[in-house]
């Protein structure tokens, strides 16, 4: 989207960094690894536990933001003999180089999560391992978890089968790069079939019910070592992408149901009185919303880069929070067992670069397959592994939201007094004069708050005037001019 050019300056941009610097120190985030972790680390790239199984000839392929090097996932689709598809599906196998109870696994339980700042990342590994030897990078042979799933006609999956394999990407791959190349026809077969199974994937989605919020992504972007804010509207490619990972971790879910033994990423229903606060917002954004159309199909049918459609899909955001992990042994039935959104049974384990848990989903996975037992030391952390995450969790969202607070508030100080125009995405049920608004240009979601007398009009375009932006306290406050 287009966005006024407000970049800041040289010295703001080392000041930024400085207040990052004091973000992470507040924030208690992980620094530098210890000695005797890097040391494990580097021991452990010389010597991992390699697979017999030899699966370099499938070409595979990563698709990932251009800078990543932390790559989990990469894939080779093809039509099967007898119809439908083939989906290969390698997931970097860390706990080949991470031996249980040492240093590196120690510390991946401290950190849980890879954290993000616009100024540096803080990894989940040392980056010997997760940009180096565990990455699923080109021309690089490695050991993964390589799944294959097998599909029929519509999408389905009749047959799930993961097992260890040396697997070697040929290309690594972004967003850009495979939407074109999928639009205009050019993408060979494994790649164009991406397009072709995604949307049935999608369409099985509509069909169960589940839900992918389609929400333009506040992203911070680095220029010339200072920052400033876009928005990035997911392409057709991202959703067709996420819906491979999203089919990988049902089938892990089935696979350890079956089992009896595992860990499922879930979440519950909306809260009661949820979805009739979301109609009440609809109505009052002009939404057409049928009572015998489902929440779901509504969601699909909104079009984001219109300013009301935008507001409704950030209320809709409300029904997707309490997320949590159930562990479940012995054969008991999980209890909560669905995730809301899925609309099934659903388990994280495809980014174990960036992600604890995913290394323990894997490693149940394998043993189901096989129908072997678990390895002990799998099954002695998972008692511990949802407190773990859910910590983890909280912690990664903090960095995520001050962080953008903190480069908003930088981009926005010396323009205190000046007008923009914004759309009110959310008004606070119990304090009406109290919102959030939505700056198309540049990319800022700030708190709003009217005069008394005055009114916040829910999905419409206002004027605001910045009233505030202190980088100091991450605070930005608009009023309605």
């Amino acid at each position: 989207m287009p966005r006024r050019h407000m970049i800041m300056t040289g010295a703001d941009g080392a000041a930024l960094r400085a207040a990052l610097r004091e973000l992470r120190t507040k924030l208690e985030v992980p620094r530098e690894f210890p000695a005797p972790v890097l040391a494990e680390a580097e021991r452990a790239v010389t010597r991992p536990l390699l697979p017999d199984f030899d699966a370099t000839g499938i070409p595979l392929f990563t698709i990932d933001p251009p800078t990543s090097r932390d790559l989990d996932q990469a894939m080779h689709l093809a039509k099967r003999s007898s119809g439908g598809y083939r989906v290969h599906y390698a997931i970097a196998d860390v706990a080949a180089y991470v031996t249980p109870g040492g240093a590196l696994d120690a510390e991946a339980h401290r950190r849980v999560t890879t954290l993000y700042f616009p100024d540096e990342k803080v990894p989940l590994h040392p980056a010997v391992l997760s940009e180096g030897a565990a990455s699923l990078l080109p021309d690089q042979t490695c050991p993964a978890l390589l799944w294959r799933l097998d599909l029929d006609a519509e999408g389905r999956v009749e047959h799930t089968n993961v097992r260890r394999a040396l697997v070697r990407s040929r290309a690594k791959l972004d967003y850009e790069g495979v939407q074109k190349a999928i639009d205009t026809g050019t993408a060979e077969e494994p790649l164009a079939l991406l397009g072709d199974i995604g949307r049935l994937r999608e369409a099985l989605e509509v069909e169960r019910g589940g839900i992918s919020l389609n929400v333009p992504e506040q992203e911070i972007v680095a220029y010339e070592g200072s920052y400033s804010l876009a928005y990035r509207a997911p392409l057709p490619a991202d959703g067709w992408n996420a819906q491979i990972s999203l089919m990988t971790g049902m089938a892990a879910a089935e696979l350890m149901l079956a089992a009896g033994t595992g860990i499922l990423r879930t979440l519950p229903s909306a809260p009661d009185g949820a979805v009739g606060r979301l109609r009440r917002a609809a109505k009052a954004l002009r939404i057409e919303w049928p009572h015998h159309v489902p929440y779901a199909e509504l969601v699909r049918s909104l079009d984001p880069h219109r300013p009301a459609h935008a507001a409704f899909l950030q209320e809709c955001t409300s029904l997707l929070r309490g997320a949590g992990y159930t562990v479940f042994t012995g054969g008991a039935i999980p209890d909560p067992l669905l995730h809301a959104a899925v609309a099934a049974p659903y388990a994280h384990c495809t980014a174990p670069l960036r992600r604890l848990v995913d290394r323990y989903t894997g490693e149940l996975c394998v043993a189901a397959t096989a129908g072997a037992e678990p390895p002990q030391w799998a099954l002695d952390a998972l008692a511990g592994l949802p407190k773990e995450m859910a910590d983890g969790s909280r912690l990664a969202n903090s960095a995520e939201r001050e962080a953008v607070d903190l480069v908003e508030a930088a981009l926005l100080k010396d323009h205190v007094g000046e007008t923009f125009e914004a759309t009110v995405i959310d008004v606070k049920e119990l304090e009406p004069l109290v919102g959030t608004v939505h700056l198309a240009d540049p990319a800022v979601v700030g708190r709003v708050e009217a005069a008394p007398g005055g009114s916040l009009p829910l999905g419409d375009r206002i004027t605001v005037r910045l009233t505030e932006a202190d980088p100091g306290t991450s605070k930005v406050l608009f009023a309605p001019v």
